[in-house]
């Protein structure tokens, strides 16, 4: 059984201008030991996805649909006191911000000992050192002298490992890993990623990886979730999603990414801007930015296709190229069997 399984999943926020749907209809599943990326770009529903797990929407945001299961017990309707023993002992959360994540008016020690105190049954002493200990394990130099000191005092690179250390300190089965490098300088983010890679290892424990740099993707995940306007368009296994893109937004994004091979060569963006959520559009939310985009994405949107056991996508091309290689053929009038 997998550790967390999320099915069909809707979340909305109520506006004076409508409903947002920010998350609508999302599927998948993450075992133990793994690393799962989200990627997509600002407002493709990564981050609301995993507040609707944790359960930490803003007051206008709700759950209206669908299921989180973690351990084959049952998180949307589970109730506040439910979660309480969720938050920090089975699931912990990285925000992408530590500045504003940690409170500038406390000392880090305290932040840390709260945090232990609130979600285990150590004593003051024994969450002192505990606090310690991860902060020595996270690679913070002179932990007992760093315990005193505020916020302010840290650079970026080590508010981000006070961070991470505090999503850990009571031994997660999951942490959700928010854009944990955004802030941070190339370098403190491959020290971030090279330590996030090695607790992974040493602790067991599965990460859920919400980005927008499929650099990172490449050098962490097993398996990617493409999102766009608050859905799945792909699917599958980070080599997969690599190698053989199936989405068109996923292989804009592929052409996007500077390489090698294109240095001294202009990148290709994905041209126009994202979709409004107040205003879904009946087809394939992509297909006003899509430059293969046929009239059928238009007015309808392409259901869930499998591509192998790995990958999933659904794009009307994957379909196109089935007719067009024979695997499909159409029947009647304006008729087809997808196969």
């Amino acid at each position: 059984m997998a550790l967390l399984e999320v099915k069909h999943l809707r979340t909305s926020f109520f506006t004076d201008a409508g409903e947002v749907k920010a998350v609508n209809d999302v599927s998948f599943s993450l075992d133990r030991g793994k690393v799962l990326g989200i990627v997509g770009e600002s407002g493709s529903g990564k981050s609301v996805t995993a507040y609707s797990i944790m359960q930490i929407l803003a007051g206008t945001g709700r759950i209206v649909g669908g299921s989180v299961k973690l351990d084959g017990q049952e998180l949307v309707g589970s109730g506040e006191k439910v979660m309480k023993t969720v938050r920090g002992n089975k699931i912990s959360i990285i925000f992408q911000d530590p500045m504003t994540s940690l409170n500038p008016t406390y000392t880090i020690g305290r932040q840390l000992m709260e945090a232990i105190l609130l979600h285990t049954g150590r004593t003051k002493k024994q969450a002192y050192d505990r606090a310690v200990e991860m902060l020595r394990l996270v690679n913070v130099n002179e932990p007992e002298r760093r315990m005193k000191q505020y916020p302010y005092e840290f650079s970026g690179g080590m508010r981000q490992r006070v961070m991470i250390a505090m999503a850990l300190a009571c031994e997660p089965d999951i942490l959700i890993a928010d854009e944990p490098t955004t802030a941070l300088d190339v370098t403190i983010q491959a020290q971030i990623l090279e330590l996030m890679t090695s607790l992974q290892k040493e602790l067991g424990m599965a990460i859920i990886m919400i980005t927008h740099d499929l650099g990172v993707v490449a050098q962490l995940c097993d398996e990617v979730i493409v999102m766009y306007a608050g859905s799945i368009c792909e699917q599958g296994t980070a080599d997969e999603i690599f190698y053989n893109p199936c989405h068109e937004y996923t292989k804009g994004l592929m052409r996007s990414i500077p390489t090698a091979d294109t240095a001294g060569t202009k990148l290709q963006p994905i041209t126009g801007t994202p979709i409004d959520l107040l205003n879904m559009p009946k087809g394939c939310p992509f297909a006003p930015r899509c430059d293969n985009a046929m009239k059928i994405c238009i007015g309808h949107r392409a259901d869930r296709m499998t591509i192998n056991e790995n990958h999933a996508a659904s794009c009307w091309m994957n379909v196109k190229a089935q007719i067009d290689s024979g695997e499909i053929v159409l029947e009647g009038e304006g008729g087809e069997n997808r196969g």
